[in-house]
């Protein structure tokens, strides 16, 4: 093995055939093996012919073998961190277990992403080892809170999510290391909670979704077929890899910042060919995430209980909505839906337990984790106040009587535009990766949207009195999503239309009656004193609109 890659030379030729690199041959190839083993361990390997202790070694020796495999002696750094963070979550006291895993675990990240520009250089590598330590990050800090939760906290001073994934019990060696290192998230992820992952290996993760259909429980349903939706996510993966190769090499991003282009090309020419070079790299990253969600569920993890129309589902760890990013009108919906793990990881470890600003220490440990490109920084410090700026926007605009109502596909288009250009312009410097690149573009446009955001913020008012209300919109915390439950529930609370804080968003609560998963993210991060001391999770929840009661998603 030539320690001057990123790992194996046996894929050379195919690589010289392709006109791929190396490591993306490499990364493709291990994917597809862990996808053939995805299928056996679910086969041949099903929790009810095999031990837990066979499947965790299964898992853990054939993850060790990828990232090897990919990332030769490079992949070193991510033993170091899971040996590291193993004898702190077995010696540390459980009362600061959590800061102390947190602190080495993003700092040796940290250190890794420093020595990529330093030693390395920008771009050297389209893969790198510093992928699969950003995802060992992720599982070992969130192991380490649901430790603390489980341990230190008493259940009455956890939310509804953290009493669901809190640990009762440290993990044994073998346990964390297949949890850290499996092969079907080692490559690309997604991060996935230590219970949940525990529940597939020892074949729980399907009897535990108790799922209502037609007022019955249907506890005891045959195990379902991944098949469907994994043969659909393979059309989605392979779709995705010929849009990539092909838009990635016709609308490169870099040209936005070319020197050349912006002196020759028209402003018109240039704004077009920013959203369209952006929307180039999205394949990239629907091409991994969707292949690495279709290895999940090819084993048999990721089931999340059934729809409205008894079908199982297969999105207990997908990492995007495709459909939702494309066709977003709104900032947020494009946030949502994007990375979905990695902002579960971010809400869990940081916006919800910070008690001052946890939205900008949200964004702040959101590029450190990402890496110290000045461009992360750029992207992310930017993405805080276009947030901002865009909620105020949406809400004064809603408050103007103008007279008229524009057609409602007209309202859709420029909503799609505007937003989607927004991210593009937004979004660039991360793609551009450097600070000088990336002012270039920007003073080429005169910082306009930037001059935008700053009048918005300035001159819009924060809050707005609501049309047809009686009362003027007050500041709430996350604690006052929830009215208090006690040991009953009378009915549903009064109409509210305050801000949904827990979604990190002033817009108005305006979900329907049906939108379960809404009430449930309200649910599962409210605060305790939201909840009552006495709150379970079987109570049931009501949404801040006043929609129908509904039975909480907690125990799925």
């Amino acid at each position: 093995m030539d320690v001057r890659t990123t790992g194996s030379t046996l894929l050379l030729p195919l690589s010289g055939m392709s006109g791929l690199p190396l490591d993306q041959v490499n990364f493709v190839a291990c994917q597809f093996l862990a996808f053939i083993a995805a299928c056996l361990l679910r086969l041949y390997w099903h929790p009810s012919q095999t031990s837990p202790w066979v499947r965790h070694v299964i898992a853990a020796s054939l993850g060790t073998f990828l990232i090897i495999f990919c990332f030769g002696w490079y992949a070193t750094h991510c033993f170091v961190q899971v040996l590291l963070c193993y004898a702190v979550l077995t010696f540390a006291s459980v009362g600061n277990i959590h800061k102390f895993i947190f602190v080495l675990s993003m700092g040796y990240l940290m250190l890794i992403q420093v020595s990529r520009i330093y030693v390395f250089g920008y771009g050297l590598f389209s893969t790198d080892f510093s992928g699969p330590l950003m995802l060992m990050t992720q599982k070992v800090t969130s192991l380490a809170f649901q430790i603390h939760d489980g341990l230190a906290k008493e259940e009455a001073d956890l939310t509804v999510d953290q009493q669901r994934f809190a640990m009762r019990a440290r993990p044994s060696f073998l346990e964390f290391l297949s949890y850290t290192l499996n092969f079907m998230s080692i490559l690309a992820g997604p991060c996935t909670c230590y219970k949940d992952y525990i529940a597939f290996i020892e074949g729980r993760n399907f009897w535990i979704k108790e799922t209502k259909f037609d007022g019955k429980c249907l506890p005891g349903r045959i195990e379902p077929s991944p098949l469907p939706v994994v043969w659909k996510k393979l059309l989605i993966v392979a779709s995705c890899s010929v849009l990539f190769v092909t838009l990635s090499k016709t609308f490169p991003a870099a040209r936005n910042a070319d020197a050349e282009f912006i002196a020759s090309a028209s402003l018109s020419t240039r704004l077009c060919y920013l959203l369209v070079s952006v929307q180039a790299v999205r394949p990239k990253y629907y091409f991994a995430w969707t292949l690495a969600d279709a290895i999940n569920n090819a084993a048999g993890f990721g089931f999340n209980g059934y729809d409205e129309n008894g079908r199982s589902r297969w999105d207990l760890i997908s990492n995007l909505n495709i459909w939702k990013i494309e066709t977003a009108t709104d900032i947020k919906s494009i946030v949502n839906n994007w990375n979905i793990q990695t902002s579960l990881w971010l809400k869990r470890v940081c916006y919800t337990r910070v008690p001052v600003y946890p939205t900008a220490a949200t964004f702040a440990l959101s590029a450190a984790w990402h890496g110290v490109y000045p461009g992360y920084y750029m992207t992310f410090s930017c993405g805080v106040l276009f947030i901002h700026a865009s909620r105020r926007a949406r809400h004064f605009f809603r408050q103007l009587h103008l007279g008229w109502t524009p057609p409602q596909l007209s309202r859709v288009i420029v909503s799609w535009l505007v937003t989607q250009f927004t991210v593009a312009y937004v979004v660039l410097p991360f793609l551009l990766l450097a600070v000088e690149p990336s002012l270039r573009f920007y003073s080429s446009l005169n910082f306009f949207l930037h001059i935008m955001v700053v009048l918005t913020l300035l001159l819009l008012p924060r809050t707005f009195g609501h049309i047809g209300s009686t009362h003027s919109q007050l500041p709430v915390t996350k604690a006052t999503i929830l009215g208090k439950h006690k040991d009953s529930v009378t009915g549903p609370s009064p109409v509210d239309t305050r801000p949904c804080p827990i979604h990190n968003d002033d817009e108005l609560c305006t979900h329907s009656n049906q939108d379960v998963e809404h009430v449930s993210h309200h649910v599962l991060y409210a605060a305790p004193a939201a909840r009552g001391r006495s709150f379970t999770t079987t109570s049931p929840a009501y949404c801040v609109a006043g929609v129908e009661q509904v039975s909480t998603l907690a125990t799925q």
